[in-house]
């Protein structure tokens, strides 16, 4: 049943057992599993193009591992929080293909909200499936720079012991793995929507297709609308899965008059469900980067190791605890960084260097609501950085610009203070203005127990209401895990994808 993923602007036949609604990191597991058994169809859609199955073919930003690609992206010259990959792969594209995983009070938050299945245990063999799937590898020693070397040795002189990024643990140091081999970002499409899988008659790749709404009546879904080329089609299936992000799916999910229902009505739209949870709840990490001044001994070395191709911002990373944080868990990431400025430029020969620390389990909520009932209007993202009323991310924040201080000093024979007042004295109110984004959004569809009225889904991504409805990506964790999340977001689909073939 399945059409030429080569052929974006022609639909394919309508009827499908499966719909997957995007084709980011989590729509491209889900394709690839769920089509392994030839007797179900299966449609990926995604709103963004596909380069197609040749690697060559894509382009050379797309593949480039040492840059954050910002061409295939919903919103162009946007605040960095909105950043959202528009293509097939998704965040895959656009991240710095760093992998890393959470602590075990991660899965106790999430066994609370959608069972056993979340434990660490019950979720080890998905981990590994997707460590093998995505082709994950740690950092070789050729990548790391002169301040990455000398951030390791520096964190083991202050006592983080070295550990495993990948799996759950404690406080320490270490390198992430990567979906990167000598450059080569390695993403989502690549790892999992390879020639052989993209060959499968019961798959259809559908790309430049933008999904308005879901018509949903007495509790089921009738199908769902999609826009190619300015055309309107009408997709059917058995059973349809939302993998469009912590972005997309709550607001294509309100579109479809599945949410709070005050709010659809103020849009004019029909309440089919009336979830309050559905946009609330958003959860992602705030940083703040403590500038240095880089010595000109450090400028050579990365000047040498970018000659040699061979440089990276950074490949090594720090789980710190605050003294707010459980024990054996860590709530902060402290990231020293020294390469070609992420934002802006600098001479020749010269970088940018400094220690970022990032805030990993935040108190504070945010939302995503609708600005119309347009799917081509980006929806209203508040991520609400810092402001719990209880002050505890403000003071978890200070905590690690504190331990980012010491392992700057420890650094202070590559890089001595950067000008200006330090970072660390700022008063809360500039310190908020000076506040970034990890890019690890999650939470605007948050699984449940069913006594939770803000529950969104089930443990296994149910929409509440609807019969023959999931979602599956990070819009379903309620809460951040203590880590980089596409690896968690790999193994959840791996898992939910399993789930959905029995």
């Amino acid at each position: 049943m399945g059409s030429s993923p080569t052929s974006p602007g022609s639909p394919g036949p309508s009827g499908h057992d499966v719909v997957v609604l995007g084709g980011g990191v989590a729509g491209c597991v889900l394709a690839a599993r769920l089509s392994a058994d030839p007797g179900r169809t299966v449609c990926l859609v995604e709103a963004g193009p596909d380069y197609g199955p040749r690697q060559r073919d894509w382009p050379e930003k797309v593949r480039n591992a040492r840059a954050l690609p910002r061409d295939d992206v919903w919103e162009r010259h946007t605040a960095p929080h909105r950043v959202r990959a528009r293509l097939l792969g998704g965040s895959s594209c656009v991240n710095g293909c760093w992998n890393t995983w959470g602590s075990h009070a991660d899965h106790a938050e999430w066994v609370r909200a959608g069972g056993e299945r979340w434990s660490a245990g019950a979720m080890e063999p998905y981990r590994r499936g997707a460590v093998d799937g995505m082709g994950l590898r740690t950092v070789p020693d050729g990548e790391l720079s002169a301040w990455s070397t000398a951030a390791l040795a520096a964190a083991g002189e202050l006592g983080y012991s070295e550990v495993d990024m990948a799996v759950p643990g404690g406080p320490g140091r270490g390198r992430p793995l990567l979906n990167a081999v000598d450059g080569l970002r390695w993403n989502a499409a690549f790892a999992y929507l390879d020639p052989a899988t993209r060959a499968r008659p019961n798959l259809t790749v559908l790309s430049g297709a933008l999904v308005d709404r879901l018509t949903v009546r007495d509790g089921r879904v009738r199908g769902v609308h999609i826009v190619v080329d300015g055309v309107r089609t009408t997709l059917v299936a058995d059973t349809y899965v939302l993998a469009s992000g912590t972005f997309g799916s709550p607001a294509v999910l309100m579109r479809s008059g599945v949410g709070p229902a005050a709010h659809l009505a103020e849009h004019g739209i029909r309440c089919e469900a009336d979830l309050p949870g559905v946009g609330a709840n958003l959860s992602d990490q705030p940083g703040v980067f403590l500038p240095l001044a880089p010595t000109d001994e450090l400028n050579a070395a990365l000047a040498a190791k970018e000659a040699s191709g061979e440089l990276y911002v950074s490949r090594m990373l720090v789980r710190a605890a605050s003294e707010y944080c459980p024990d054996g868990a860590w709530d902060l990431h402290l990231l020293p960084t020294a390469g070609p400025p992420l934002f802006g430029k600098l001479p020749p020969g010269r970088y940018e260097a400094g220690v970022s620390a990032f805030l990993m389990k935040p108190a504070s909520r945010g939302r995503v609501r609708l600005r119309s009932a347009d799917p081509a209007e980006p929806p209203e993202i508040d991520p609400a950085f810092l402001t719990d009323p209880d002050g505890r991310d403000l003071a978890v924040l200070r905590s690690g610009l504190d331990k980012a201080r010491e392992l700057a000093g420890a650094l202070q024979s590559l890089a001595g203070p950067g000008a200006g007042e330090p970072v660390q004295d700022l008063p809360d109110s500039a310190l908020r203005d000076r506040v970034g984004t990890y890019w690890h959004p999650v939470g605007t569809c948050a699984m449940g127990p069913m006594e939770d009225p803000y529950a969104v889904v089930d443990g296994e991504g149910r929409v509440r209401g609807v019969s023959d409805l999931r979602v599956v990506d990070a819009s379903i964790l309620p809460t951040v895990p203590a880590a980089n999340t596409q690896l968690p977001v790999l193994a959840l689909a791996e898992m939910l994808a399993d789930a959905l073939s029995h």
